[in-house]
């Protein structure tokens, strides 16, 4: 998730474009304002009415995305790293941001009188490969450590037989799953289906998907189709005796088919984007992992923020409730970016060089 070294994302003289950078932080955004509606007891307030209001529509419109941003974010490791190599260095950065996070916002909970301190809590803070079935952090973790047999499955791969690869593994693991039949689906598994299709791209560019009026018309179709999905299901099923019913199928979860189609379609017309470089855009890009880690930290996170500290159920009962849900999505994104803009500063750049140092200080004897 954080590869930012790569020639397809240079412009002259060696400086990075921003148009993957920015992609990345729309993905961060769709994810937290997935979580305003999700994770704050939202949803469960619109699902059962039979007679939805404009804004239970823009509110569940507002949510749809969430397993959208992680099929984002999964491409743009595959798409960088198939041609590239992970390090220790690179893995451990990764694991020691999770784990910082875990630490400390476990500690200022209990040090504040929010939370009591119990060991279980804390040890499960810190443990984290706990399932591999969801939680998108520790999957990742570990699905990262795949990459190195990954790539060399790719390698050993003609084309046609990468293209096979990933018709059987969309069968299985999006279409038949979509069309309501069986599922086999855990995080690591998939996030290896979709390395697969970000490889592909990258290794076998066609001209048409370097073409960015399509790849503009192809991202606001796909786009269009998932936010119509869950108007169209919230609409026809409000008017059944039951109510409105879970409208985000065709979007959650990560394997479903417009979850997939919308992902790798706005992938590739942010791929295409002649934006420059930005130096705004990619300072606030290095901090979405940490925004990440830190609004969607732990179940205790999600009860002090969007239930007790935005009160989000409170405002969903107002006038201003659109209002709010952009706000506060924009307010936690904002702030979240500031703490770990500061934790890169303060501790992990001059961690980074003390750790170089000192390791050409023992090569150097």
């Amino acid at each position: 998730m954080d590869v930012k070294t790569d020639s397809h994302q240079k412009m002259h003289g060696g400086v990075r474009s921003s148009n993957i950078e920015l992609f990345r932080i729309i993905s961060m955004l769709v994810i937290v304002a997935h979580h305003y509606v999700a994770n704050s007891g939202v949803i469960n307030e619109i699902v059962g009415i039979t007679e939805p209001q404009l804004k239970d529509y823009f509110l569940l419109i507002w949510g749809w995305g969430g397993k959208t941003g992680i099929n984002c974010f999964v491409l743009i490791t595959g798409y960088f790293m198939c041609k590239s190599q992970i390090t220790a260095e690179k893995f451990i950065k990764l694991l020691a941001e999770v784990e910082f996070y875990n630490i400390i916002i476990y500690a200022v909970f209990c040090l504040t009188g929010y939370t009591t301190f119990a060991w279980k809590a804390f040890l499960d803070g810190i443990i984290l490969f706990k399932s591999i079935s969801d939680g998108f952090t520790p999957c990742f973790l570990l699905f990262y450590l795949l990459i190195p047999f990954l790539n060399k499955l790719i390698s050993a791969l003609t084309e046609k037989e990468h293209r096979l690869l990933l018709a059987w593994c969309l069968v299985v693991y999006t279409l038949i799953p979509s069309l309501g039949g069986w599922t086999a689906f855990n995080y690591i598994t998939w996030f290896s289906v979709i390395y697969l299709v970000a490889a592909y791209l990258r290794l076998y560019p066609r001209d048409w998907l370097e073409n960015g009026k399509l790849c503009a018309v192809a991202a606001a179709g796909t786009l269009l189709l998932s936010w119509l999905s869950v108007v169209g299901i919230a609409y026809f099923t409000s008017k059944t005796e039951t109510g409105l019913v879970w409208p985000y199928y065709w979007v959650a979860d990560s394997n479903k088919l417009l979850a997939l189609a919308t992902a790798v379609s706005a992938f590739l017309f942010f791929k295409n984007l002649k934006i420059g470089c930005s130096k705004g855009i990619n300072t606030v890009a290095a901090s979405a992992f940490g925004v990440l880690c830190i609004h969607a930290n732990s179940d205790t996170m999600r009860q002090w923020l969007w239930r007790d500290t935005c009160n989000n159920l409170g405002a969903y009962q107002t006038s201003y409730a659109v209002i709010h849900a952009i706000g506060c999505v924009v307010v936690i994104y904002a702030v979240c970016t500031l703490l770990d803009g500061l934790r890169i500063r303060l501790l992990e750049r001059p961690l980074l060089c003390w750790l170089d140092k000192k390791g050409k200080n023992i090569v150097n004897g």
